[in-house]
């Protein structure tokens, strides 16, 4: 390849607008894989640990079951059965504000705010994903446009403006708005799967704490939908 093009032509002849481009690009490209690695890691821990609730309620009793689940301080169906067991063993214990609610309000605040703290975990990291792939397309644009003018400046300089001239240059800044975009698109892509792979995550939560409510005011697990009308969480709560 002619050493007069290329992307170390390009970096070699940017100045430092050019280069630090180069640089906030590669920062947002490595940011993201992270995020995506990461967060792909525990969503796969994530859909092994909802698998557990099947072996939770075959259990003997409440305390074998809560041992089935893996004790990883993260594992956000565990935090749901201890806390119900929490919030119910607490209502029991002495006269208090919350006495004012019945038992059935009460355990549902808890579990309501054991999977809110669950989602909230979930959904670190994804304002970097959203972040890069709304902003790396400009960010090379930006790019782009500034190598561009200064490739112009050059050419005006040198007082000729033949093709050959002029592509070189011109490609090279060109080259800014696809490293934008290679940045961008692993981004918006791992942001759409991540969603989707929450959002499965959340509903095994809303399932299994909708069983847990149960089986803490009748001390059954809810087995029909015709049960639901009168153990179902209140979405309010």
């Amino acid at each position: 390849m002619n050493p007069d093009f290329g992307l170390a032509h390009l970096w070699s002849q940017g100045d430092i607008v050019t280069k630090g481009v180069a640089i906030l690009l590669l920062a947002m490209s490595l940011a993201s894989w992270m995020v995506i690695i990461i967060k792909a890691l525990d969503l796969r821990r994530f859909t092994s640990q909802a698998r557990q609730t099947e072996s939770f309620w075959h259990s003997a009793d409440f305390a074998d079951g809560v041992n089935k689940l893996d004790a990883d301080a993260g594992n956000p169906f565990r935090a749901l059965a201890t806390e119900g067991r929490e919030a119910t063993a607490h209502h029991h214990a002495q006269p208090q504000l919350h006495d004012s609610l019945d038992i059935s309000d009460w355990l549902t605040r808890s579990l309501r705010n054991s999977i809110d703290e669950s989602t909230a975990r979930l959904q670190a990291g994804l304002a970097v994903l959203a972040s890069v792939g709304s902003t790396a397309p400009f960010v090379g644009l930006f790019g782009t446009v500034w190598g561009i003018y200064h490739a112009l400046l050059s050419i005006s300089a040198a007082g000729q403006a033949t093709i050959d001239r002029v592509a070189g240059p011109v490609g090279e800044a060109l080259i800014m708005t696809a490293l934008g975009l290679a940045v961008a698109i692993p981004a918006v892509l791992g942001y759409n799967a991540l969603v989707r792979g929450n959002k499965a995550v959340i509903m095994k939560l809303n399932r299994f704490a909708h069983d847990l409510h149960a089986y803490f005011l009748t001390g059954a697990r809810v087995t029909s939908t015709g049960a639901t009308n009168v153990v179902s969480m209140k979405k309010g709560a």
